[in-house]
């Protein structure tokens, strides 16, 4: 029966490799699994009081809860550097997927605040490598010119997480306990997993390609090559713009803004609808304006709802959605650039090994950034969050730099970097 379900999919899906239907079906199935590798990431971020109530934890052991995820991300993405090009992309995905889903089960079985750090760091484990899988696979299959599109449908599971996945999740997790949320995710992953293993097709390209050095040796070509050295560095100014302020947004917003568990899920419900309404109007525009052209243009509009976020006085709940629906929206329109422009950085034969290290050092970044940002705010005596408009600005300082270094990068495919 599973066998005869499996030929219907192929014989169904899978048309000619490079043909529209086929590559509009691989980059839906790599988004919804984007979707739940960044809800399980996300939702911790508005959990945040009440993991620091129910755990008696202060704000910064909460930012090293979102930190223990992303170093233990980046952590197996340098193991993966080792392994990543030397398997078939979509049995590689399957597998670390599966134990995505087991440590996101454990996220929710968790009963203590050091069960919980020990589940995240399973979790980051194999979910950074994913991010970093399924970008490769994306510059794989898709040619140069219509990358920007594409990383455009395969980042709309951001926006889709937040417009449906968050306030779901919120909703769950205020009905039946936060641990559900957790174990919702892990059983609608295991669900996603029988649908990839169904559609996906092989990807072993990259293995034809003649292999005249090891694994070790691969990896020092990727790391001692100049252009790879600053699209890491682009890459970690990328994900340090906004990490120093995203995961404490729920802190500051009902610490000092006075709202409530029931007008939170809005924020992200509003910031979701318009990343989604706008991610693919910033796909094309990427693709037709040119990439560091957009990059730029939207790391200066990025700024001013940045440091708005993060400076917001006590306000009408509509004016607190326009500035945060704001931030989400150009937070998101810078990322889909940026993800085009370093995709397209390594050569072909490096691509796999120099996204998994990319995935690691956009870990270890956010990690920092969240570490960072839970260090520089603090709390006075009625509770309120302090100093976050300093993480603000460190966050604008990350975002200047990127834009100045995303104008060096040389790109593998392009004529230019435009």
């Amino acid at each position: 029966m599973l066998g005869a379900g499996r030929a219907f999919f192929l014989t169904r899906f899978m048309t000619p490799f490079f043909s529209p239907q086929r590559e509009r079906w691989l980059l839906l199935t790599i988004a919804g699994i984007q979707f739940t590798h960044i809800l399980d990431f996300m939702i911790m971020m508005p959990l945040g009081p009440q993991f620091t109530r129910l755990f008696g934890i202060s704000d910064a052991q909460f930012g090293l809860l979102v930190s223990a995820y992303t170093l233990s991300a980046g952590a197996s993405g340098l193991a993966a550097a080792t392994y990543v090009d030397r398997f078939d992309r979509k049995h590689l995905l399957l597998w670390l997927y599966g134990l995505f889903a087991i440590a996101t089960l454990a996220c929710g079985l968790a009963t203590s605040y050091g069960f919980l750090m020990m589940a995240r760091v399973a979790a980051g484990l194999f979910g950074g490598v994913l991010s970093a899988l399924s970008q490769t696979i994306v510059a794989d299959v898709v040619p140069f010119e219509r990358r920007g599109r594409a990383m455009g449908i395969v980042m709309s599971s951001f926006s889709v997480a937040t417009v449906a996945g968050v306030p779901i999740g919120l909703f769950i997790a205020s009905l039946w306990g936060w641990q559900l949320t957790f174990v919702a995710i892990a059983l609608f992953s295991a669900a996603l997993g029988v649908g990839a293993w169904l559609t996906l097709p092989r990807l072993r390209t990259h293995l034809d390609a003649p292999r005249t050095h090891s694994v070790w040796r691969g990896i020092g070509r990727v790391l001692v090559h100049r252009d790879h050295l600053l699209a890491f560095a682009f890459s970690a100014l990328l994900m340090f713009t906004g990490f120093t302020v995203i995961p404490f947004i729920t802190l500051y917003m009902q610490a000092n803004l006075g709202m409530t568990d029931t007008q939170i899920p809005y924020v992200y419900l509003c910031g979701g609808i318009a990343t989604l309404i706008t991610a693919r109007f910033f796909g094309r525009l990427t693709d037709r304006l040119g990439k560091v052209r957009t990059f730029t243009f939207m790391g200066c509009a990025v700024t001013l709802p940045l440091m708005a976020t993060t400076l917001i006085p006590p306000a009408p709940l509509w004016a607190v959605l326009l500035v945060s629906t704001g931030f989400f929206v150009c937070m998101n329109g810078r990322m889909i650039p940026g993800m085009a422009l370093i995709t397209s950085a390594p050569a072909p034969q490096q691509r796999g090994t120099f996204l998994v290290l990319n995935a690691a050092v956009q870990s270890a970044a956010m990690g920092v950034a969240s570490f960072l940002g839970g260090w520089i705010i603090s709390r006075d005596a009625s509770g309120h969050l302090e100093h976050y408009g300093w993480a603000g600005l460190v966050g604008v300082a990350a975002s200047l730099g990127s834009m100045l270094l995303a104008r060096r990068l040389r790109l593998h495919g392009a004529q230019s970097a435009r």
